[in-house]
């Protein structure tokens, strides 16, 4: 099937309508088929005050896009023979050693038992029962309280992954899926392996092979003439998903280019940390597409993006947030996969490979259509609209 430009079109009048009502400032979105960009639309303002706009070249917090790119880059290790997926975490990180996990039904942080160490693979796909601290629960909670969110400037990688080891998991490992910071703790096994900062591995191994020219982990001065600002609709912290209060402002400003933490980080969050731009995230989606395009083998992004999971992640037993539907929905490494399109309620087609983040950005990957899509706004939470369905829609609205 071929993408109708006519019926493309309507992507336009969409974003326009969530421009008007001021529920995003801006956004951009980027369609590809078959290599070939296929639809191209950016419009609003990447900054309110100062009325400037959302461009192509606009600079966006990618939050938990980060993940597929971190993933990525643990599977190059794999590859390479420095580690398999099996290994228990605490073979790099001594002090995730004897983890205790939470009794069913605890009532406070000191009920636990003994359980197992973690493995890679659990943490790559949500299953090694860490988490995240807007989470409900226990956990959450004191991951909260000890500001344990890999924020930029929340310390160093090595000393944020210290002190979550000193909490107990939510659950045993395995027992479910629960959306967490595995991902993070991951990224600092690859530092560990490799005697390279996060930084210098994306940049040696990922962004240079694929042009990824404008994407890291901090804004440089020069970036931020088109660093885009973020907004929420909430009247609390935006990134708060337990106490989701709408405030009267639906753009209200929470971070922009004068003083953002992106600009000098300590925390290289492998979770959550990168920014870039919709054209470098493009090439890192297509890359996967075409089937690694050499950082990987084919073999490598096929085992990437397909289901790791026993089944769906709704029949896991989730009570956490996460970027896509849960039902007909599995996980790969590092992103959701498309396993019953109609059970998810979301136009794709099986084998789709997807994850978004907290400020409303996402992307997906359709083997079938050979289609790379790529959306980036700034609004957190992402819950907030739904965005990302209506786009799907639209999409697949033009599919003739």
């Amino acid at each position: 099937m071929t993408l109708d430009r006519a019926r493309l079109e309507r992507i336009r009048d969409w974003a326009e309508g969530y421009i008007a009502e001021r529920r995003f400032a801006g956004m951009s979105v980027l369609i590809l088929q078959e290599g070939r960009e296929a639809f191209f639309d950016a419009r609003g303002q990447r900054d309110v005050a100062a009325g400037l706009p959302f461009a192509r070249d606009t600079l966006a917090r990618i939050y938990s896009m980060t993940k597929p790119i971190t993933s990525l880059a643990l599977l190059i290790l794999v590859e390479e023979g420095q580690l398999h997926l099996d290994a228990p975490v605490s073979r790099f990180l001594p002090e995730f050693d004897a983890p205790h996990a939470l009794i069913p039904g605890a009532a406070h942080l000191g009920q636990t038992e003994p359980c197992a160490v973690p493995t890679l693979h659990q943490l790559l796909t949500h299953c090694s029962c860490l988490s995240y601290a807007f989470n409900p629960g226990l956990v959450p909670q004191e991951m909260a309280e000890r500001e344990l969110t890999f924020a930029p400037r929340a310390g160093t990688l090595a000393q944020t992954c210290h002190a979550l080891a000193e909490l107990p998991l939510a659950f045993a490992p395995g027992a479910r899926w629960e959306y967490s910071v595995g991902i993070d703790v991951i990224g600092r096994v690859i530092e560990v392996v490799t005697g390279q900062s996060l930084a210098e591995v994306f940049q040696a191994r990922i962004f240079d092979p694929l042009g990824m020219h404008e994407t890291g982990f901090s804004v440089s001065e020069e970036q931020l003439g088109y660093f885009s600002s973020l907004y929420t609709p909430l009247a609390g912290d935006a990134m708060d998903l337990n106490a989701a209060v709408t405030g009267d402002d639906s753009l209200r400003l929470v971070d922009d280019a004068t003083g953002t933490p992106f600009a000098n980080p300590t925390c290289l969050s492998g979770g959550g940390g990168l920014v870039g731009t919709i054209d470098d995230y493009a090439r890192f989606a297509e890359a996967m597409r075409k089937g690694g395009q050499g950082i990987v083998s084919r073999s490598t992004a096929r085992f990437m993006m397909q289901n790791h999971l026993a089944s769906d992640i709704a029949s896991l037993g989730p009570s956490s947030f996460a970027e896509q539907p849960m039902r007909g929905v599995g996980f790969g490494i590092g992103g959701a996969v498309v396993l019953d399109a109609a059970r998810s309620g979301v136009p794709g087609s099986v084998g789709d490979f997807s994850w978004g983040g907290m400020a409303s950005t996402f992307f997906w990957i359709d083997q079938v259509h050979a289609l790379t899509t790529v959306l980036f706004t700034q609004l957190s939470p992402s819950s907030a609209t739904p965005a990302r369905a209506e786009l799907k829609a639209l999409v697949h609205g033009a599919l003739m």
